[in-house]
């Protein structure tokens, strides 16, 4: 009966502590429960903030990038009227590039032409007189000059600028040695075409010098044209020698641009003889109107004096009138038996003759 006790009491105290385990099991639980229901609310809470700023960070992102697409939509629009532009601009200069490159081509051929007119000497010499022409014709009234004049030693001359003595017209010559030229232009380091280009333009002075200056019929100088700007300053610079020989000569070798200095100076030349001309006519007009005024004087003081003889005869009739008045007044008084007046005495006005007496 007592170890029946005792293993009672021992069961006892084992449910008792098996008890006091599980309730602190439980209130363990309780606790752990509490704090998950705590963590489930703080991580409600969490999601919440996280969501509304998860919806603001989309919001921004949205916008910027709404507003990164506006500024790359202007760009890419910018962009393209730009390239249009560009390309509009571009097609512009292609189109100059085009039509300078048939400007070139025409050119080419030009100076083909040319080439094929300046290897042949009597073309060479017309396509210098036609520059000549075009020159004179730009610069001249058409009365101060004549293509092809014949001179009076029966040359033909190839321009006559005509001005007034002194110095009096001037020949021009269109005609240059150009095959000499291209051999001195093919060896311009060899002596003998060198030689042979100087001989040809002193004999070309020497002809002109010869040919063109008439003694009273034209003036004591005369020009070589030459066509080509080049020629003229290989000329100037190389052999001056000639262009001296040209000097003593009277022949003076001029180019396109001094040529048309001349023609300026001869312009300036024919409008100051046309201002004499016009200020000797105007000097003949006044001598003829100081005549017509000095002639205008004389018949006024005729004119003067037959208004004084007129002056002198109406005096004499105005006299005679008066005379006459005073006889009439005397015979009238001898009639009425009053004093008879003296001839000479005042007579009264003719007004007073023709009233009746009282």
């Amino acid at each position: 009966m007592g170890l029946d006790a005792a293993t009672t009491g021992v069961a006892l105290l084992a449910a008792l502590a098996a008890l006091g385990l599980a309730l602190a099991a439980a209130a363990g639980l309780l606790a752990v429960r509490r704090g998950l229901r705590e963590l489930a609310l703080g991580v409600g809470q969490g999601n919440a903030e996280l969501g509304g700023r998860l919806a603001q960070l989309a919001d921004h992102v949205q916008s910027g990038m709404a507003h990164q697409m506006r500024q790359l939509g202007d760009g890419l629009a910018g962009q393209t009227r730009h390239t249009s532009r560009t390309l509009a601009e571009l097609g512009e200069r292609l189109a100059v590039i085009d039509a300078a490159q048939r400007h070139i081509a025409e050119l080419s051929e030009q100076v083909v032409g040319l080439q094929d007119i300046l290897s042949n000497k009597q073309a060479r010499g017309a396509f210098g007189e036609v520059q000549l022409e075009n020159l004179v014709r730009d610069a001249l009234p058409p009365s101060a000059y004549a293509f092809q004049a014949v001179l009076g030693n029966q040359r033909r001359v190839d321009c006559l600028l005509r001005l007034p003595h002194p110095p009096g017209a001037i020949a021009v010559d269109a005609k240059f040695p150009l095959e000499s030229w291209h051999a001195l232009r093919a060896a311009p380091d060899d002596p003998q075409a060198a030689r042979a280009f100087a001989a040809a333009v002193r004999r070309h002075l020497v002809d002109i010098a010869e040919r063109y200056i008439v003694p009273g019929e034209t003036a004591e100088s005369a020009l070589l044209f030459l066509p080509s700007e080049a020629v003229y300053a290989e000329l100037h610079a190389r052999f001056p020698q000639v262009v001296e020989e040209g000097f003593r000569r009277k022949v003076f070798v001029v180019s396109p641009t001094t040529l048309m200095a001349t023609l300026n100076t001869v312009r300036a030349v024919l409008k100051d003889a046309s201002t004499r001309e016009a200020a000797s006519a105007i000097q003949r007009e006044v001598r003829h109107l100081l005549d017509d005024a000095r002639r205008l004087g004389e018949r006024v003081e005729k004119l003067r004096l037959h208004a004084r003889q007129m002056e002198d005869d109406l005096d004499a009739v105005r006299r005679s009138t008066e005379r006459l008045l005073q006889r009439g007044e005397r015979i009238d008084a001898v009639a009425l038996g009053e004093p008879v007046p003296e001839i000479g005495a005042p007579v009264a006005p003719a007004t007073t003759l023709s009233q009746p007496r009282t």
